[in-house]
């Protein structure tokens, strides 16, 4: 006898069993990319740079123009070559009704390197088109699969470094849930062993190589048993390999508290996470350094890296017309990891120190986000002053 789900039922499997194709296919493609790029093999070294939309163009191209005083003398040499890509403005993607643009997506996989700056994600109820998240697509087509955010405060004891799985967890196929009723919507949340696997060693040599003593692994593995369970049993497994690395494990809810405890956050040195409670806890991490404002970003694959800050575009604050006052120090961030990525780790390091002595020291001129503050272009202009 049919039931009367049996219509909708049938109807959300086919779209499932297309999706389970689809993610073991990708599955079996993380597997064909061994290693990463050597930037010292390279003849010349490609540096995109996207300004996005929103603040992004203002706060890319004061970042742009730190990158490009710290690596005049490589870009001179033909060495290094920047080069600036339009077309990720939410107005170009909605017109291309796709979340990159094919063009830009073709200059992109021309980089090796990308600076780029926050864009817009439209949302339930904003009344424009469903289009996906250009930094999610960006992270799946060029696989990008760590997102990596240091948080450091010295004074508070506070030395955190983040790595985020990027590709997968419930964002890996955000955009492809079932409506499967009127009454029933399901997202899907996806663990692959190839995906975890990169995410934990990437994690674990970062604290060998930094003489980091702990590794925590951040689940909800008590209830989300499938995916998050194979999460932390993977990690934990490639834990065992580095036996000098204390690992322990732990919910993201009461982690979330740790983090504000005072006694008990200074004991915490690297994170594992999923991509969803990476993205949340990093943005409550970052608040301890001053805010999302403060925060880089990097997104590391094995081909190719991305650098951002880790807040969003802000349009409020292009509509108010304050666009000029957006705070540049989370790009200056990233540019300081991107530096670092590419080898740069003396140029890295003085941007590093020049950004820690406007911020935290002298504070001459200061970010308010209005004409109370210094506008954008002036605080990167602060900032040069202290290269040295």
């Amino acid at each position: 006898m049919e039931n009367r789900f049996d219509s909708a039922v049938e109807a959300a499997a086919e779209k499932y069993k297309a999706l389970l194709y689809e993610q073991l296919q990708r599955a079996e493609d993380i597997k064909k990319v061994k290693d990463f790029t050597d930037y010292n093999k390279l003849d010349k070294l490609v540096i995109g740079v996207c300004g996005g939309d929103g603040i992004g163009p203002t706060i890319t191209a004061a970042s742009e123009k730190v990158l490009r005083k710290l690596l005049f003398d490589d870009i001179a040499a033909g060495k290094i070559e920047i080069k600036n890509i339009d077309g990720l403005t939410i107005e170009n993607r909605i017109a291309c009704g796709k979340a990159i643009p094919d063009d830009v997506l073709e200059e992109l996989y021309g980089c090796h390197v990308i600076l780029k700056g926050p864009t817009t994600t439209p949302h339930a109820g904003d009344g424009l088109p469903n289009i996906e998240s250009a930094n999610v697509m960006m992270r799946k087509k060029l696989d990008l699969f760590a997102n990596v955010r240091p948080v450091k405060v010295p004074a508070q004891g506070i030395d955190w470094t983040f790595f985020r799985e990027n590709t997968e967890g419930s964002y890996a196929v955000g955009s492809k849930g079932q409506n499967v009723s009127d009454d029933l919507a399901i997202d899907f949340c996806v663990t692959t062993t190839e995906g975890t696997e990169r995410i934990a060693r990437l994690a674990y040599e970062f604290a060998r190589k930094n003489g980091k003593k702990r590794v925590s692994i951040v689940t909800k593995a008590n209830v989300i048993k499938t995916t998050d369970g194979k999460f932390l049993n993977i990690c934990k497994k490639i834990g065992e390999e580095y036996p000098e690395i204390q690992t322990d494990e732990w919910f993201i809810d009461i982690m979330t508290a740790k983090l504000v405890d005072e006694k008990r956050r200074r004991d915490f040195e690297v994170f594992i996470l999923p991509n969803l409670y990476g993205d949340i806890i990093t943005d409550e991490a970052a608040e301890f350094q001053g805010g999302v404002g403060t925060a880089g970003s990097a997104n590391i694959g094995k081909r190719y890296a991305m650098f951002e800050a880790i807040h969003g575009s802000a349009p409020r604050m292009v509509e108010e017309g304050r666009a000029k006052y957006a705070d540049p120090c989370s790009m200056l961030r990233a540019t300081a990891m991107l530096l670092n990525h590419i080898g740069r780790q003396k140029e890295s390091e003085k941007l590093t120190k020049a950004l820690d002595f406007c911020m935290h020291e002298d504070k001459r001129l200061v970010i308010t986000g209005r004409d109370t503050g210094a506008t954008c272009e002036e605080y990167a202009e602060y900032v040069m002053e202290q290269l040295r």
